[in-house]
């Protein structure tokens, strides 16, 4: 896999002088342009390099025992195959933990919030209460302790941010540029488009063409190089049909979707589709975990929802189930786990700095 940066030397003369910044620059798969970064934190290799070494470290959790890798685990495309992840202190969440794989392209992040920018989601693990991840409320000035105290983060915090540079702002900044490099797009589908005509077998060819026929219409929510309809500017939810409890399109209360966030009445049970990218590692699915296989997965669009979500009057025009023989629904299965991207699961460039 191309790798999501490359180091950029400046180099000067043959007098011992202070040895200039290092510059960022992307080196994005084809058909991809770089990723969202805001104005107020371009990217740096030293940011990034912060970065890692903060997902990876327990000291951000109240209690030492959580980081952010402990739901998002590498191997597993940076998900962490719970139904719904398990906070610090035992509590259980409502949500699958989402696949952190080019998140730095979405324009809204987690299953259905206004968020927009990774600096701010994290805060969301870290000091949130309802419910509690990392456990940090109200813990910030302990948080900045533990992490002064640590000789490595002595040097990368000064690199990363100048003096007095031990903020949660600064915290954020970097995990954020970390996850911008989890970039992923070198799967056998990729090298496929790029023009190996060997690097998928008949079968996955057959499910390829599958996934982009009118007749499955799945592009019209997992279409692009992301395989999601949510990147750039674009910001699109939907109601699969995975719930109806009152016959009236109501999602399981405390977990309605978006119109938990917006109080709109047609945004009940609409999520955010996830990519698919490294789909056949990142079970279970959906966003509370309740489906266990990607097997089920096809099933359940086929009917066009699952039980009685399929005639939901909220559910998305575009779930109107579909037929498939068995040879079909086995070439589609091939397509999917086509799109895992194995020098991603194991980039040494994105796993633990601890170790």
């Amino acid at each position: 896999m191309r790798r999501a940066f490359v180091i950029a030397m400046l180099v000067g003369g043959c007098t011992a002088e202070p040895a200039a910044p290092e510059a960022f620059a992307w080196e994005l798969p084809r058909g991809f342009q770089a990723p969202i970064v805001p104005d107020d934190n371009p990217m740096s290799l030293d940011k990034v390099e912060l970065g890692r070494h903060l997902f990876y470290d327990a000291r951000l959790s109240a209690n030492g025992t959580q980081a952010c890798v402990s739901c998002h685990r590498q191997e597993l495309a940076f998900t962490d195959g719970a139904a719904t992840s398990l906070g610090s202190t035992g509590e259980r969440g409502k949500h699958s933990a989402m696949s952190l794989a080019n998140v730095g392209y979405s324009s809204t992040l987690t299953w259905a919030t206004n968020v927009a920018h990774l600096e701010a989601q994290a805060r969301g693990p870290m000091f949130g209460t309802a419910p509690v991840e990392l456990g940090l409320a109200g813990g910030e000035d302990a948080l900045l302790a533990r992490l002064r105290a640590e000789p490595v983060y002595q040097t990368l915090f000064p690199a990363a941010f100048g003096d007095d540079s031990f903020t949660v702002d600064n915290v954020t900044r970097a995990l954020a540029s970390f996850e911008r490099t989890i970039i992923s797009g070198s799967s056998r589908f990729d090298a496929f488009i790029a023009g190996d005509t060997a690097a998928l077998d008949a079968s996955e060819q057959r499910g390829l063409a599958l996934f982009e026929s009118d007749a499955l219409g799945c592009t019209h929510c997992h279409g692009g190089f992301n395989f999601s309809v949510v990147v750039a500017d674009a910001v699109q939810f939907f109601n699969i049909g995975l719930y109806d409890v009152d016959g009236n399109g109501a999602y399981p209360a405390g977990d309605r979707g978006l119109i938990d966030v917006t109080g709109e009445p047609a945004h009940m049970g609409r999520f955010k589709p996830p990519t698919l990218r490294n789909v056949a590692v990142t079970a279970p699915y959906m966003h509370d975990g309740s489906v266990a296989t990607l097997e089920e997965v096809i099933d359940i669009y086929a009917k066009g929802g699952r039980g009685a979500g399929a005639t939901s009057p909220m559910k998305s025009v575009f779930i109107t189930g579909f037929t498939l023989t068995p040879d079909e629904r086995a070439d589609l299965l091939a397509f999917l786990r086509a799109l895992t991207d194995d020098e991603l699961l194991a980039s040494p460039m994105l796993a633990n700095p601890w170790h």
